[in-house]
């Protein structure tokens, strides 16, 4: 949807027109905008393919209109028309050079009937004002009375963009990608339960030199694994993986086979290096000097990260610069070469803006699929900077923001706000560093009630694996991230207890699935109940312009305290829900399989921690 204020001092009527097209394009695509009261302007364009676009709008004064409109009030008034009638003609013949070939012998006898002062007035009337020429001349465009906008560019993405749903899982834990690993077999339960995109930390070979211990520790024996993060020693950098994991053609064959599931993997693009990384050797200039001479390490005071060199995006030499840039660019050629087409990319926000302005549209013009995740839990603006410069998606507040009123306020935001055009959400319930709010210490109910929540209030949302096992533990009382942090040391986890939560999540991701209404974040409508914990929300997608042909309704009623137990009433606002006043509708919990006919807007729920944190009702007629 575009639109524009066209303002003129042209008494007459206005038109505007929609012009796009692909950035590689010659020719303009138009379609008609339409009138939306005051100068306001509306129209649609169907980008088509992925890839870079551009719109404009294009407005002139519609003489032809004009003259029509005052022709039929003069003639009802009993003026004298002939000059009026020469006055049309030569409106006509002043856009004749513009119009259609097709349509120049019919403008031509208008033309002439209109200047034939024999005829009476009813004769030259029907000539100038015939449907015939007024369909001829609508559109054409009388340049002197013309004006267009800046072009505007817009990117056209694939659907991962939007919507997805992500599993987080460390390969190592999982014996790597040779084929009969767990890994396989965790993959096929991953696919089987409704994700479609599995996400891992960086796969590349972890350095030596100040090596973490378990728990950060900053002693790491010798069987310690080290933090995959901590990228890069003599074997290889960014373009290896880690010998434990395996070959590329084990990993290439891995990927492939979760493609077969339906399943796409997504990569960690992290920019940084151990002190053991080639590149430290190699191109010594890339890195941040301290006064000593010596590589600083990364920090994030009182924080600090011994194990990890960050690299200057900056430096003063600006071929060090563009060396640098083209080898980070040349990191996400190589895994696109291995069928890669996502990246979550680590603390994208500690990055100059205008090296992700470079990058993403310059790895976009050869890879238009590829798509691009930030992991920026910083603040707002540069979040929306990120995405503003070409980020597919970013990571949210979704995890901080704990009760209703907080959440419904950040959902609004997110679906309604002055960003929303370009910044897509991804809400995440954990990370691994990331075990917050109700997690913490927290029941399979509040794992129940995140993942609802998670799943239903945007498009794309992701879990880190053991979530499915309830993995509630702290690292301590004033840390958020897990005990036995799986950064630092290879968890060993039994997933044979792990049914009840996994086929809650399983549901939860069919019914996104299912429901074309919840695949877009826009559609998103927020309804009240009476109690204060309980979350209420809709999509509703109209038949007619639903791409099965189907109208689409779900609500959502969510606990956000799920271990009480809550009686309210909910207060539907009928007309988000495609429900006219008065009418009796049924509303079946897909969670649950129960069904109910409610009548009218305000309606009883019973949420019982022991039967149901919340409902996911598909809602049609009765």
């Amino acid at each position: 949807m575009v639109s524009a204020t066209v303002v003129s001092e042209w008494r007459g009527p206005l038109h505007a027109e929609l012009q796009f097209r692909r950035e590689s394009d010659t020719q303009w695509q138009t379609t008609e905008m339409a009138h939306a009261g005051d100068s306001r302007y509306e129209g649609i364009f169907t980008a088509g393919r992925i890839g870079l676009h551009e719109f404009r709008v294009l407005a002139f004064a519609d003489s032809y209109g004009a003259w029509a409109r005052d022709l039929v009030v003069r003639a009802e008034a009993g003026q004298t028309l002939d000059v009026h009638f020469r006055d049309g003609a030569s409106v006509i013949e002043g856009l004749l050079g513009y119009a259609p070939a097709a349509d120049q012998l019919r403008l031509v006898e208008a033309i002439n009937g209109l200047r034939d002062s024999r005829c009476s007035d009813s004769v030259r009337l029907t000539a100038g004002l015939d449907d015939a020429v007024a369909a001829a001349l609508s559109g054409v465009v009388d340049p002197g009375g013309a004006a267009i906008s800046s072009h505007v560019a817009v990117r056209c993405e694939r659907e991962r963009a939007v919507r997805g749903s992500w599993y987080e899982m460390f390969p190592r834990t999982y014996g790597g990608f040779a084929e009969g690993s767990q890994l396989w077999d965790r993959m096929s339960v991953v696919a089987n339960s409704g994700f479609d995109v599995v996400y891992f930390p960086p796969i590349h070979p972890i350095g030596r030199t100040n090596r973490k211990g378990p728990g950060n520790s900053l002693v790491a024996d010798p069987g310690d694994p080290g933090c995959p993060w901590a990228i890069g020693d003599p074997s290889g950098g960014h373009d290896s993986i880690h010998a434990d994991l395996g070959t590329l053609d084990e990993f290439d064959r891995f990927v492939a086979g979760a493609a077969e599931m339906g399943v796409e993997v997504a990569l960690d693009f992290a920019l940084q290096c151990s002190p053991d990384h080639p590149w430290v050797t190699e191109h010594p200039e890339w890195f941040i000097r301290r006064s000593d001479d010596s590589i600083q390490f990364a920090e994030n005071p009182p924080k600090a990260y011994e194990d990890i060199y960050p690299l200057n995006f900056w430096p003063e030499s600006t071929s060090t610069r563009e060396s640098l840039w083209n080898a980070c660019a040349d990191i996400l050629e190589f895994w696109i070469g291995h069928s890669i087409r996502l990246f979550r990319v680590d603390n994208p926000h500690t990055k100059p803006v205008a090296f992700w302005e470079w990058l993403i549209p310059t790895i976009q013009q050869r890879h238009p699929e590829v798509v691009f995740l930030a992991e920026a839990f910083t603040g707002p603006a540069m979040m929306h900077t990120l995405a503003e410069v070409g980020f597919s998606q970013s990571y949210t507040y979704f995890t901080w923001r704990e009760n209703a009123d907080e959440l419904r306020e950040y959902a609004e935001e997110l679906a309604h706000g002055g960003m929303s055009g370009t910044f897509r959400p991804n809400l995440w319930p954990n990370t691994p560093d990331i075990l917050n709010g109700p997690l913490r210490n927290g029941t399979e109910a509040d794992f129940m009630s995140r993942a609802l929540l998670a799943a239903t209030l945007s498009p794309s949302w992701g879990i880190y694996s053991g979530y499915e096992l309830c993995e509630n533990e702290p690292a301590s009382p004033d840390n958020t991230e897990y005990r036995h942090s799986e950064k630092y040391e290879v968890r060993h986890r039994d997933h044979v207890g792990e049914t009840p939560l996994m086929e809650w999540l399983a549901r939860l991701n069919r019914i996104r699935s299912d429901h074309e209404s919840m695949h877009r974040l826009r559609r998103l409508r927020f309804h009240w109940a009476d109690d204060p914990n309980v979350l209420a929300y809709s999509y509703f997608l109209a038949e007619e312009i639903s791409p099965s042909g189907a109208a689409d309704c779900v609500l959502v009623i969510a606990n956000t305290k799920p271990n009480l137990v809550i009686e309210t009433t909910v207060h539907l606002n009928l007309s988000d829900l495609g429900i006219a006043q008065g009418s009796r509708f049924r509303v079946v919990d897909e969670l649950s399989g129960h069904e109910w006919v409610w009548d009218g807007p305000s309606n009883y729920v019973k949420l019982d921690p022991a039967e149901s944190i919340g409902h996911v009702f598909a809602i049609s007629g009765d």
